[in-house]
């Protein structure tokens, strides 16, 4: 059985990274998962997008290789967003 998590429950930080390139996005994503593991958060949201899955494969290869990183999915009515937890 799949795990549902749903973001309409929680207020849920948002990085918006339309319009970047990779680099440009994985950047943007590291400072973000840096600030809200400051101050403790437990979950954020990236959203990428659907498009050709250039952004999407960029965000999943980096929460891949990032330690603080628990766990990470799809959500589960929008495919071009991530749902992030942190530990």
């Amino acid at each position: 059985m799949k795990k549902y998590i749903d973001p309409f429950l929680y207020n849920i930080p948002q990085l918006d990274i339309h319009g970047f390139d990779r680099y440009s996005a994985v950047a943007m994503i590291k400072d973000f998962v840096d600030n809200y593991c400051k101050i403790e958060a437990k979950k954020i949201i990236i959203i990428h997008g659907r498009g050709n899955g250039i952004l999407k494969k960029a965000t999943h290869d980096y929460l891949k290789t990032d330690k603080r990183v628990l766990e990470y999915k799809l959500e589960y009515f929008n495919d071009g967003q991530t749902i992030v937890i942190l530990k």
